[in-house]
């Protein structure tokens, strides 16, 4: 009888859900914070991803930012999982915003359904994560900003390829199941299991045998970053580095610079400790024969009140 491992390797790959790369990217960026007598190795790979915006040209926007930063005030992170292939420059389909508050040692996760029916400057209505295909990371940020009516201070971009790997760089992650199914020939059952990559991928896209679709869905989500946060804060393997710092350079991108990447590590690193998750409650809706996740506007007021009185609070 063939083992459990046997029947994985024989079956073929799916895509990844493009969401996860940022996940474990920043998660990632989080754990090589130990490894300063690293710098070096980390820089190099750190120079690579780094990709900053137009908008850091501002001397202005990098004055407030540094202030930001010394100050330890409350700063978001818009997470952006992406399919880029040949000659398709792809969607964020996924997109999670992360606010940290370093005086309450708490973060804010909210994830921002890609289907969600907002105005991408520009272009008017339509779904959010077609603001990516629109205008990459830019517009994605601005039409994120002008929807939440919040500033989104850093970005972390990563291509899907980037989940599978970063998962089982960190040795795999452990969760909490409170609902037993089967996804792509995968046994979940419920009480704590154990994930390496492939099987993290599989736990996250089920859907259709949820009660709760898509808010599912999210939960599970949320659930497998709180995992692979704790699991890189915690992680020293020595000799996975290289390994890891191959992945990221392959497929990270953000406008973090290495000295800012330490910060947040040695300033913001306990905001792991305290997450709340939001949910944006909507409802689907057909408009001129698409569909869409359409979010009444006292629900989309609560979200921002939520997240600017999370940044405020001391």
């Amino acid at each position: 009888m063939e083992t459990r491992t046997e029947k994985k390797h024989k079956k073929q790959k799916r895509k990844w859900p493009y969401w996860v790369g940022g996940i474990i990217g920043f998660a990632i960026l989080l754990a090589l914070g130990y490894g300063y007598y690293l710098y070096d190795k980390v820089g190099d790979t750190v120079d690579v991803m780094h990709e900053p915006l137009e908008r850091d040209d501002d001397p202005e926007r990098q004055k407030e930012i540094e202030s930001i930063l010394t100050s330890s005030k409350s700063l978001n992170v818009l997470l952006l999982g992406v399919d880029e292939r040949e000659n398709d420059k792809g969607r964020s389909d996924t997109m999670i915003l992360m606010s940290l508050n370093p005086k309450t040692n708490s973060m804010l996760m909210l994830s921002i359904p890609r289907d969600t029916y907002v105005n991408i400057p520009g272009r008017g209505m339509d779904k959010i994560n077609h603001a990516y295909a629109f205008g990459d990371v830019a517009l994605s940020i601005q039409t994120v900003e002008d929807t939440l009516d919040v500033p989104v201070h850093f970005y972390v971009k990563v291509n899907m390829e980037g989940f599978q790997q970063g998962i089982d760089a960190l040795g795999g992650v452990t969760v909490i199941n409170d609902q037993a199914f089967s996804q792509g020939g995968e046994n979940f059952p419920t009480g704590g299991i154990h994930l390496d990559g492939e099987e993290a991928l599989k736990y996250i896209r089920m859907r259709k045998n949820d009660p709760r679709g898509d808010l599912g869905r999210n939960e599970r989500q949320r659930t497998v970053i709180k995992a692979a946060m704790d699991q890189a804060a915690s992680f020293s393997s020595i000799t996975k580095v290289g390994e890891i710092l191959g992945i990221l350079g392959g497929n990270v991108k953000t406008d973090l610079n290495m000295d800012r990447m330490k910060t947040l590590f040695s300033d913001y690193r306990n905001t792991r400790n305290n997450i709340k998750t939001l949910e944006i409650s909507g409802n689907g809706d057909m408009i001129n024969g698409v569909w869409y996740y359409v979010v009444p506007d006292e629900e989309m007021n609560r979200i921002q009140t939520e997240i600017k009185n999370h940044m405020e609070a001391k």
